[in-house]
Formats: structure tokens, C-alpha cells, sequence
């Protein structure tokens, strides 16, 4: 089949995709961002490409569809896959609790004031489950409490200098998870969705259950039966010139280096590999990874996942009185929206975007990706800007733009 046909077949105009990139190429030119990879997949073909702007601004070395980025919280749903796969396996299952592989997660006292002292604690009820990892609702991570700052400071490297975390600890996985269990929960098991935490500690139990490197699995059990060659927790050398820069706002409205490829900090193995917010990744990358979960868990006859594991991977488990509250300055957080196992998922349309039933997760460093069951679509926006996306929402415009003007372009 022709390029032409294909696009022709994903039912997205060409004309009105052109739109998109007018308005993207407009941020680049602001200076808002430095440079922008876009990449839309519908109907089993892949109908826009766009590499704007600059990977490296002041080296003026062109956006590319092979630049690698940071991936930071889109992280978060490949680690989800990872202990799904365990499941299926009999490894572990949903309901079980995680003492015989996390001890230091055992015998939990949680405070009877999160914001109070965190010596007013009383015994949990009850163990914390793989079910209560994948639902972020183990009682710990990252959200309004008066252990705000210590368990910010957990926050793994280099992921923690990208977020500009200060006193950021440097800890081995078994240090992490002592210093972990040093705390008490802030609220009861089940009871409260709470982020970041409960990823980074599916990295440590995938680890300790299979007893490989959180990487080495990653990478035989879902990077290369996808064909996912340039992800993984660190860029080799060979890779380097393909690492896009990472930049933060600076004051006076131009764009300061955050992190660089002749001195990444991915560019060594870290000390921790982050679940939460580790890899890079590219956007063709990451496409295989979307199309794998709107294909219930398969991708060119390769089975990651059971159809059924995906399902209930995309349920909505938070409880009426959870979609009531949110995390950081975030009052209407899940109003449309619900969160399944380690993705957000669509409860209700707003505007031109996604459809009911969309799944996703962002990262904090401007990287999204969409999966639109509805319209079999698979959106993803790949950018490097610090704090672009603070819990799940983006703070610059671009991120509306880029939905409304992918949506308004479908045309069957």
C-alpha cells in the first residue's frame, strides 16, 4: 500500500493537519520550546510525522523523528505493564500482599493527621497489595502532607535534578526502600490515590520477584518483542548526539539548559532505575507501546498482555469520595477522568479531545501520549521543557492545541 493510500485510510486530513503544525511551529518560534516531535497513528497507519524546531538550539542541530527524549512520568504505565506480565505469569497476584518481596512495606503505622506529626500514628488495617501499588493508593507519595519534603527528597536521579528536587538523596533500590519504610503511610491503605511512589516501588518488587535488573527485564519482556530499540534508563555514547536538550523557563523568558547530552545525567546507569520516571525513549518508540495497549496487549502477533489484563488495566477504581480530591493546586483533578493500573483514564469528553475511554499518562519534562479506543488513534507530543506537565495536566497551551487540532482534523 502507497504512503498515500495509508494516510488516506487513517481518515485524518492532510489539509487540516497542516493546521497543527502552523500553530506548533508557532511556539517554536515565540521561543516557548525549543523544538517539538509529533506523531499520529489511526487505523492501522501512521498519518503525521512533524520534527519542528531544534533538538539543540544553540548547536542549531535540527528536531529529529529519532530524537530521543526524556520520558520522565511516561514511565509510569510501562513499569504498570511490567507487573501486569507478572500476573499473568502467577508470580504474584492483584490481591496479594507485597511483604514476602517488600518487607520493609510490612507491618505499616499510618499518622492520624497527614499534615500532623508523624509520631501520631496507629497500626494499618491491613497489608498493602500489588492492586493498591497499581492504583497509587498505598497510603504514601508525592501530595499535600507535613512529610511532603522527605518524601520529595526519594525522588531518584536523574530524574530528581530534572524536577530541580532539592536534597534529592542518592540511595541504592534496598536503601531506598529502608529509608522508605522508615516512614509512616499517610493515610490507610485503598484509602487515598497518592502520586509517584507507588512506581518507583513496582520498579524494586519487578526486580526482586523475577531477580534480574529492572532493566535487563524491561528489556527482554516488553522492549524487544516490541521492537523498542531505543528505550531504556540510560543513552549510550553511540546514542548521545540523538539526545535532545532539556530545558527549563528562565525569567527572562528564554529557555535555560537544564540537562545536556555532553553531560547527561543519562548517561550513565543509575543508581536507582526510576519506574516513576527513569527512560528515554523516541516517539516511534513509544508508538509501539500505545498500539500494543489499543490493541488489547498485542502488536504484530507479539502478546504482551491478555485482552482481559488490558481491560482492567483501563478501569476507573477510584471511589466517588477519591475523584473528590487531587494532588498539588489541582481542585478538579479526576473531575473527567478516572485512574485505572498506572494510566488516567477518559470518563467524560471535554471539548474537541479525546473520547470517552482514552488512556493515557504525561510526563512532567513535556512528553504525552493518547490511545483513543473510540477513534483507534493513538496521539503522541514529544518535547523537552521542565514543568510543562504538572500532575497530568499541561501548564503550556500547547497541550490543548495539540488535541484540539489533531481531533479536528479526523474527517470519517
Amino acid at each position: 500500500m502507497s504512503e498515500t493510500s495509508r494516510i488516506h485510510r487513517s481518515g485524518l486530513s492532510q489539509e487540516r493537519l497542516r493546521r497543527l503544525s502552523r500553530v506548533l511551529q508557532g511556539y517554536v518560534e515565540r521561543g516557548e520550546i525549543a523544538g517539538v516531535v509529533t506523531l499520529l497513528h489511526r487505523h492501522g497507519a501512521l498519518a503525521h510525522v512533524d520534527t519542528l524546531g531544534w533538538q539543540d538550539k544553540a548547536a542549531q542541530i535540527p528536531m529529529q523523528r529519532e530524537t530521543i527524549f526524556r520520558l520522565a512520568s511516561m514511565t509510569k504505565p510501562m513499569i504498570t505493564v511490567a507487573a501486569l506480565t507478572l500476573v499473568e505469569e502467577g508470580k504474584i497476584r492483584l490481591f496479594d500482599p507485597v511483604d514476602p518481596w517488600l518487607p520493609e512495606l510490612a507491618h505499616r503505622m499510618v499518622m492520624r493527621d497527614p499534615d500532623g506529626s508523624p509520631d501520631d500514628v496507629y497500626p494499618a488495617p491491613r497489608s498493602i497489595t500489588l492492586h493498591d501499588l497499581l492504583t497509587y493508593r498505598l497510603g504514601i507519595g508525592w501530595g499535600k502532607s507535613s512529610l511532603r519534603s522527605r518524601i520529595f527528597a526519594l525522588a531518584a536521579a536523574p530524574l530528581a535534578h530534572a524536577l530541580q528536587i532539592p536534597n534529592a538523596e542518592h540511595l541504592a533500590p534496598d536503601a531506598w526502600m529502608a529509608r522508605l519504610g522508615e516512614l509512616p503511610l499517610l493515610y490507610e491503605p485503598g484509602a487515598r490515590w497518592l502520586y509517584h511512589v507507588a512506581s518507583d516501588i513496582l520498579g524494586v518488587l519487578i526486580a526482586r520477584i523475577t531477580q534480574q535488573p529492572l532493566g535487563t527485564f524491561l528489556r527482554e519482556r516488553l522492549f524487544e518483542p516490541l521492537g523498542m530499540v531505543d528505550t531504556s534508563f540510560v543513552v549510550p555514547p553511540e546514542k548521545r548526539s540523538r539526545l535532545a536538550v532539556l530545558y527549563a523557563p528562565a525569567p527572562e523568558g528564554e529557555l535555560a539548559v537544564l540537562d545536556h547530552p555532553v553531560a547527561s545525567g543519562w548517561a550513565e546507569p543509575p543508581l536507582f532505575p526510576s519506574g516513576g520516571g527513569g527512560l528515554v525513549s523516541t516517539a516511534d518508540d513509544y508508538l509501539r507501546f500505545g498500539r500494543m495497549l489499543l490493541g488489547k496487549g498485542a502488536l504484530d502477533g507479539v502478546c504482551i498482555l491478555s485482552r482481559k489484563t488490558v481491560e482492567a488495566m483501563m478501569t476507573d477504581y477510584l471511589t466517588p469520595e477519591q475523584h473528590t480530591h487531587a494532588i498539588f493546586d489541582r481542585t478538579d483533578m479526576w473531575a473527567n477522568r478516572g485512574f485505572g493500573y498506572g494510566v488516567e483514564v477518559r470518563t467524560r469528553q471535554v471539548g474537541l479531545g479525546p473520547s470517552v475511554g482514552t488512556f493515557s499518562w504525561p510526563g512532567g519534562l513535556g512528553t504525552a501520549w493518547y490511545a483513543d479506543p473510540q477513534e483507534d488513534l493513538v496521539a503522541i507530543i514529544l518535547l523537552q521543557l521542565q514543568n510543562a506537565i504538572v500532575a497530568a495536566d499541561w501548564r503550556s497551551k500547547i497541550g490543548e492545541d495539540f488535541l484540539t487540532l489533531t481531533y479536528q482534523a479526523i474527517t470519517d
